[in-house]
């Protein structure tokens, strides 16, 4: 990747599970409160899974990118060991990358620090990368070293979003349900 990180701040919205939400609240403190590299937009109350009582994946999605995603420009979902068996999670991403009345946002996935180098990947992330990174909508990466390379990665989603929307699969049904997750075999 070519790109030098200029220093403009970019709407990222942060996909996440709530179990996660000490890691989560950490990332952005460190990088969107301290390091100023983006401007934030999470879930606080996303512990409801009752949040948008509808079963019109149409419905749901434009309330999504309505209430939630806003006006932001990039995703990232911030990956830990349950990430890819919510629903939630797969909801946010449909929408951040539907297409049509919106601008898809640039999409990446980060481990989280506690999963070290690798982690389960929900499954709309996985259908929209690949492992160099190539011929692919989104981007998948360890945890950034410096706020630099962080704004790099998000400057990349950013452009994505004209320059690869084409390479954007976002087809598979909504999760109906939670799933089973692959670490700790439980259904959240």
């Amino acid at each position: 990747m070519k790109l030098t990180y200029d220093g403009v701040k970019r709407k990222v919205f942060i996909s996440h599970f709530r179990e996660d939400r000490q890691e989560v609240d950490a990332f952005i403190r460190k990088f969107a409160n301290e390091e100023k590299v983006f401007i934030p937009y999470v879930l606080g109350a996303n512990a409801n899974d009752n949040f948008i009582q509808s079963q019109n994946p149409d419905y749901t999605m434009t309330q999504i990118r309505g209430k939630y995603l806003q006006d932001t420009t990039v995703t990232i979902v911030l990956v830990g060991n349950c990430t890819h068996s919510r629903r939630y999670v797969d909801w946010e991403i449909k929408s951040s990358i539907r297409q049509g009345e919106y601008t898809p946002n640039g999409l990446m996935g980060i481990i989280l620090p506690s999963k070290g180098e690798s982690a389960h990947l929900p499954l709309r992330l996985m259908a929209n990368w690949n492992e160099d990174n190539v011929n692919c909508y989104a981007r998948y990466w360890v945890y950034p070293p410096s706020p630099e390379i962080l704004g790099d990665w998000i400057e990349d989603a950013y452009q994505a979003r004209r320059n690869r929307k084409h390479l954007i699969k976002n087809s598979q049904d909504m999760m109906g349900y939670n799933s089973k997750c692959k670490v700790c075999g439980i259904t959240h």
